[in-house]
């Protein structure tokens, strides 16, 4: 779009900028930056624009992209201008991601490299490969306490590794996802360093102040993070003599993005690592970018603003490059991480389906899926251009943060309804199985969130500990079943390294003094190789379980209406325990997948009555695509077994 003033300051910073960007080829990011730079112009003024030194930073930024775009690999800016063309090409059915740290997974990047046959084994073609940037030994958390943004931690491998992986990644077809921490940095990052020595420039970095005036009015409306080990936002730093705000663990200071230089360096930081290959960068803790007097310092409406704006500078110079927002914050303000517009996402491409993730948890603890229902139904409808990370388990915990008026709806008291749920999963009952552990827990509150692994979480660590063959069994089928929802559901399937062969909690993690006070430590394993090869030997849960998925993930993606362009259908039918919806194709019509999923352990009825002319088969019969087989239909009633689905299409 033109417009004259913003224009007008383009043409300056371009007459000004240094000699060597006119000595490059320059075409399309001279495009790119015409066509973005009114919408660059109007976010930086919206959040900077009173300040005396606009133009300078407005400079900064440009010379910030186009050197990163001359940095940028001719085989990822090939890449890009492909992506360009087939822009939806990240809604497609054929993408099924995993996550993993890559010293848990193969002890560090080169053992990445060495088991990408594992992946393409089982299917998987989306590896999103947990921080792998330099921070300190003892205060890590899990990777996210950064003291140096473009510098890999040496205990995961080098910088030559992480472009050699993402080569042999590119020649297979399969993504690379990698991690940027926006929020906050290590105590001991250059910058928090510099301000601790009393440098002004680098304490503007972040929330630091003199006593605890402010501090204590922030305190009177944020919530805690981590009450048990790092209550309060804000922490007294002895050597600068000044209180930091550490909204996540004392060793993490906040960046502060109401100074412009911060939000230029972390710009530079993304483009960095688009260009050591990053397909997709998800972008750490968005919700908490901008912070408030008043207010909870989440989603605020600056917070959008700052990824508009990265948005707008990435596709400047690396288009191709893909958000995922880590924005675990309830529904209404999840979608708003996609961005404010019509269709396209403004913000960012992908964000976590956390509500459907605690759904799904609800429905194994309570055998129904009266809430899941209810919760699907109160989901907004996302952007056109835009999709889900449908996942079950990932590196942190599980929070059960469903709205209260969906859960009483559902028949439940909210208060009493959470607290069972975190009962079950600790295995709290006599019938319970679970074998979760409490994370985060709140005295004032009584709230808590839960961490374990998949398999313990089901009742297969139980099964096998007590040598149950039922239990076994139906450990297995909830696992299968739970993957055959997030597959179905539309978005990309994320796994989470381990489930896929059954791995159990590793309590190895409180023998630690780093990290026994970290629960969520319990379900970030080391895998067992080993362990691992028993894919291979029939009757073992781990093949049961490879086995199905690997299966599961070939037909998935031969299904077309598992591509995800908002073609999802909930169906509601008069058995709780079921779960039912239809998928269908946009363009053809006719072409249907009708998925049922039974959350009790017995075997449940359905009234095909219920569900219309959905998938119905004009002359045959239905046939379950996963397994090939046809299902058990009498009298215009549908059985499904106990913890069974289906994905049903008529014939």
């Amino acid at each position: 779009m033109y417009e004259q003033i913003s224009h007008s300051l383009l043409n300056d910073i371009l007459n000004r900028i240094k000699p060597e960007f006119y000595e490059e080829d320059l075409r399309h990011f001279y495009t790119r930056l015409g066509a973005n730079f009114y919408a660059i112009h109007s976010l930086l003024m919206k959040l900077y624009g009173e300040r005396d030194d606009f133009e300078q930073h407005a400079q900064h930024l440009v010379e910030i992209m186009a050197r990163q775009y001359l940095n940028r690999p001719k085989a990822l800016k090939q890449k890009d201008l492909e992506r360009e063309k087939d822009y939806n090409w990240f809604l497609s059915q054929k993408w099924v991601g995993m996550a993993l740290y890559s010293n848990g997974f193969a002890d560090d990047l080169n053992g990445v490299t060495e088991h990408l046959n594992y992946f393409s084994e089982l299917g998987i073609n989306l590896v999103h490969i947990m921080p792998i940037m330099r921070c300190p030994e003892g205060h890590s958390d899990g990777g996210y306490a950064v003291s140096d943004f473009r510098e890999v931690d040496s205990r995961v491998g080098s910088l030559q590794d992480v472009q050699a992986l993402s080569s042999e990644m590119r020649q297979r077809d399969i993504l690379l996802a990698l991690d940027v921490v926006l929020n906050h940095t290590s105590n001991e990052h250059e910058w928090a360093q510099r301000a601790r020595s009393g440098d002004p420039v680098y304490q503007n970095y972040y929330y630091t102040f003199e006593n605890r005036t402010v501090p204590d009015m922030f305190e009177q409306s944020m919530p805690e993070i981590f009450p048990q080990t790092s209550p309060g936002n804000f922490t007294w730093d002895e050597e600068m003599g000044r209180w930091v705000m550490t909204v996540f663990n004392d060793y993490q200071w906040d960046l502060n993005y109401s100074n412009p230089a911060v939000l230029i360096e972390m710009l530079d930081v993304i483009l960095f690592w688009a260009n050591q290959g990053a397909d997709i960068l998800r972008l750490d803790a968005v919700a908490f970018l901008w912070k408030k007097l008043g207010s909870t310092c989440q989603n605020e409406r600056e917070a959008h603003l700052i990824l508009q704006l990265l948005k707008d500078c990435c596709q400047v110079t690396a288009p191709g490059t893909l958000f995922i927002a880590e924005a675990i914050v309830a529904p209404v303000e999840v979608i708003k991480y996609f961005g404010e517009d019509a269709v396209i996402a403004k913000e960012c491409e992908i964000a976590y389906n956390a509500t459907y993730m605690a759904l799904l948890w609800d429905a194994v603890a309570t055998k129904n899926a009266k809430l899941l229902n209810q919760g699907i139904k109160s989901l907004p409808v996302k952007l056109e251009r835009a999709t889900w990370l449908n996942y079950i388990r990932c590196h942190d915990d599980i929070g059960f943060g469903f709205d209260d008026s969906d859960i009483v709806q559902a028949g439940y008291e909210p208060y009493k309804h959470r607290r069972f749920l975190i009962d079950y999963f600790t295995g709290q009952f006599d019938d319970s199985h679970a074998r979760g552990v409490p994370f985060g827990e709140n005295d004032k509150t009584g709230d808590a969130r839960v961490s374990g692994s998949l398999a313990s979480l089901v009742g297969l660590q139980y099964a096998i500990y007590s040598g149950d063959q039922e239990a076994i069994e139906s450990a297995v089928k909830q696992i299968l079943l739970l993957h055959g929802m997030i597959l179905s559901f539309g978005g990309i399937p994320l796994l989470y390294y381990g489930d896929e062969i059954g791995t159990l909690n590793d309590d190895s993690y409180l023998d630690d003094p780093h990290k026994m006070d970290d629960s969520r430590w319990v379900h970030r394993p080391y895998i067992n190789w080993e362990k691992a090869a028993r894919r291979n030997e029939s009757g073992t849960p781990e093949y049961l379980i490879f086995s199905a998925l690997k299966r599961m993930i070939s037909v998935h993606k031969e299904i077309d209406v598992f591509a995800d362009f908002n073609n999802r259908e909930l169906i509601e039918v008069d058995n709780p325990h079921l779960f039912v919806f239809g998928r269908y194709n946009l363009h053809r019509q006719g072409e249907e997948v009708l998925v049922v999923a039974n959350f009790d352990a017995k075997p449940q009825q359905l009234n095909l009555e219920d569900v219309g002319t959905w998938a119905r088969p004009q002359y045959g019969q239905y046939i379950d695509l996963y397994s090939g087989q046809t299902p058990e239909v009498f009298k215009d009633t549908l059985v499904i077994p106990g913890f069974g689905f289906y994905w049903l299409s008529g014939t």
